[in-house]
């Protein structure tokens, strides 16, 4: 089983510390308090030091603890800071892959989210290399229509992982439920310097049952699914329930070579033997596959677990 955490050079970006069930982050300049269930053990720094390090601490209103509600909540503001600002990852200065390097506009939501899921820095890193070895493999293709990777990636929130792809050269459709939240990938996008990527405010499910009717393939398939969710046109979404329908539909788009895929699981009680299990009875045992954890070090060493992933390369 893998181990990942975001690379250490990677300035805009780092978890100062965590604990008594909260993490504390700094983003570009500004440092806030969220919520963290996971961060079980005590906080190395004092709660005088947390308050002098805080822009910002997101305070849990009355749906914490109720499924689909446990992340609403309020921001209290202890320091002046932006209502938006941006932060780059990759670049000629970090450890990411050459070529990697795109922006990501953050704000303070109701749900303590900011715009990005940092611990997902490795995923982004292997799409972005996957995407170039596939690039390379189809221009060895006899007769090949295209050289240029299809990658979809659903739940796709603000489009880290839709930049990345882009930033190989992949032909990307974004896929998401939530139109602010497309909105929100573009201009991610933009800021980017990037262009041409599809946009899609949709159903995944719903989406990839059609492609499969369609016969379309994609040599790069993105699954970032949440608990629960709810489609534009009220389609529920349970991942207990959704999750094996939705990886057997996607194993029938996946190109049967020349691709990869990964699938990223937040939900607790989910493992990477779980995921590894799953992957295997849908998309077959041919390729290459890794689990593992994406987590994040503070800086007394702690690693805070955050998600689950398998990635698949074929």
């Amino acid at each position: 089983m893998l181990i990942q955490t975001p690379p250490a050079s990677w300035k805009d970006y780092e978890l100062i510390d965590s604990g008594n069930y909260e993490k504390l982050e700094r983003f570009g300049p500004y440092v806030m308090a969220r919520p963290e269930p996971k961060a079980l053990w005590n906080k190395a720094l004092s709660d005088l030091e947390w308050k002098h390090a805080c822009h910002t601490t997101f305070q849990a209103g009355a749906g914490f603890g109720r499924a689909g509600k446990e992340d609403s909540g309020t921001w209290k503001m202890s320091k002046r800071m932006a209502d938006q600002w941006t932060i780059r990852y990759g670049g000629p200065d970090g450890d990411a892959p050459a070529g990697l390097d795109f922006r990501l506009r953050l704000g303070l939501t109701s749900f303590k989210h900011v715009g990005v899921f940092p611990e997902q820095a490795p995923n982004w890193d292997f799409i972005f290399k996957q995407t170039h070895r596939v690039a390379q493999e189809l221009k060895q293709v006899p007769r090949s229509l295209s050289h240029t990777p299809k990658v979809l990636n659903l739940f796709a929130y603000t489009g880290g992982a839709s930049l990345a792809a882009r930033c190989a050269g992949a032909e990307v459709t974004h896929l998401d439920s939530v139109k602010q939240v497309v909105t929100w990938a573009r201009n991610n996008m933009e800021l980017s310097n990037l262009e041409n990527i599809r946009w899609i405010v949709e159903d995944a499910l719903k989406f990839v049952r059609r492609e499969v009717r369609r016969g379309n393939k994609y040599h790069g398939l993105i699954l970032d699914p949440p608990a629960y969710g709810h489609g534009p046109d009220g389609e529920k979404w349970k991942l207990d329930e959704c999750l094996f329908d939705l990886l057997q539909q996607c194993s029938q788009i996946l190109a049967p070579e020349h691709a990869f895929m990964v699938v990223n699981l937040y939900s607790n009680g989910y493992t990477s033997v779980l995921s590894d299990t799953l992957v295997e009875d849908t998309f077959g045992k041919a390729g290459e596959r890794q689990s593992g954890e994406l987590v994040l070090r503070d800086r007394a060493g702690r690693a805070l677990p955050l998600s689950v992933f398998t990635r698949l390369s074929r």
